[in-house]
């Protein structure tokens, strides 16, 4: 896993930019890393469904929609489960009524997430 797949939350805004042609409103940017996810919904179960060329982690979910709440809170839920940090650790911010989100984990290390992601089979 390359460290373009977890951004330092201070350099978070300038590497979606870059690697998107999207533009996230970055907001309440905390201390920890965040990860650019992509949403796939209606599936039967959720997880980890690989790594795209961008670097974004794609995650399946069985929500209905990507913008719905009941998807940002499952997805949440899921990372928690995957990273080990509570799910109130967790913020999407950006990308809520979007499939693609930046998630910020606070009180995390960037290399404590590549771990827990290595480890879930990215």
């Amino acid at each position: 896993m390359t460290r373009s797949l977890l951004l330092n939350t201070r350099t978070c805004e300038t590497e979606a930019a870059l690697s998107q042609d999207r533009k996230f409103e970055i907001t309440d940017a905390r201390r920890g890393a965040a990860l650019t996810i992509r949403v796939v919904t209606q599936a039967q179960r959720a997880g980890l469904a690989g790594v795209l060329e961008d670097g974004i982690i794609k995650v399946r979910l069985t929500a209905p929609s990507a913008g719905d709440s009941a998807a940002n809170d499952e997805l949440l839920d899921f990372l928690s489960g995957v990273i080990g940090v509570p799910a109130s650790q967790m913020e999407i911010v950006a990308g809520t009524y979007e499939r693609d989100k930046i998630i910020s984990i606070e009180g995390v290390t960037i290399s404590s997430v590549e771990a827990a992601l290595q480890r879930a089979g990215l």
